[in-house]
């Protein structure tokens, strides 16, 4: 690697994180690689522990990097990337990049919805909606707990839910329901990791994570589907392109 530019503007942490990433990127390391230790680091670049380690933190935060107690940092493996340009299912996009997709259904339930539930689906007073809750995994590694609320006059057995996973659920609306999702509106907002959803995640409590927020409408621009999803932030990154 070229040495780092000590009399740059760009901070000497920032300089090794940028050096960090091209050495992934070109495949010097890949998926499971333990990295140079932050001695080894300072050694090579000539900079302080402090940059080092604060060069290492941030690329950990990234999910760039892990760290195991003990054993050193290795490289993570390579995030999950989706534009936002277009609607898209999790399903195809997993299946398109090679990846096995895999549904664990948790609960299936008919559910008084709360206000903003109701607000977003455009619900009756006194309407209840039917509650999915499922565990989204690319190649068995969880990557969504996700929450749809469905109304229940959509559904008209919800013993079919549960083939999703068999089929995804949009198609599911189609075949069985005669329902066609047309499009759909999202909203993000960066979260931490709670400790139930760290539970069927499979990662710590308190890591970066997403909340994703989905209102589903049919052809007729009827809500269908409002769904709270908690994103993986390691192992998840959506992006837009600007013109």
């Amino acid at each position: 690697m070229k040495p780092l530019q000590h009399e740059s503007l760009i901070p000497l942490y920032h300089q090794l994180m940028q050096r960090l990433k091209d050495s992934i990127e070109k495949g010097h390391w890949t998926s499971g690689d333990k990295i140079p230790s932050e001695n080894q680091l300072m050694d090579q670049f000539g900079v302080s522990r402090n940059t080092a380690k604060k060069a290492i933190e941030e690329l950990v935060q990234e999910g760039i990097l892990y760290r195991i107690q003990g054993k050193g940092t290795f490289v993570a493996k390579p995030k999950l990337q989706q534009s936002l340009m277009g609607f898209y299912s999790f399903s195809k996009v997993l299946k398109e990049k090679g990846l096995n997709p895999k549904d664990i259904i948790l609960k299936i339930e008919e559910v008084k919805p709360t206000a903003k539930i109701s607000e977003a689906l455009r619900l009756g007073e006194n309407e209840n909606v039917i509650e999915m809750k499922r565990l989204r995994c690319a190649n068995d590694e969880p990557y969504i707990l996700e929450s749809s609320f469905i109304p229940k006059h959509v559904v008209s057995d919800m013993e079919q839910l549960k083939k999703v996973g068999e089929i995804s659920l949009y198609d599911l609306f189609a075949q069985q329901f005669n329902t066609v999702v047309t499009r759909a509106k999202e909203a993000f907002e960066p979260v931490l990791i709670r400790p139930d959803e760290s539970e069927h995640l499979e990662t710590e409590e308190g890591r970066p994570a997403l909340l994703l927020e989905r209102t589903a409408f049919d052809s007729n621009d009827v809500p269908v589907e409002f769904c709270i999803s908690i994103v993986r932030g390691d192992r998840c990154r959506f992006y837009t392109e600007l013109t």
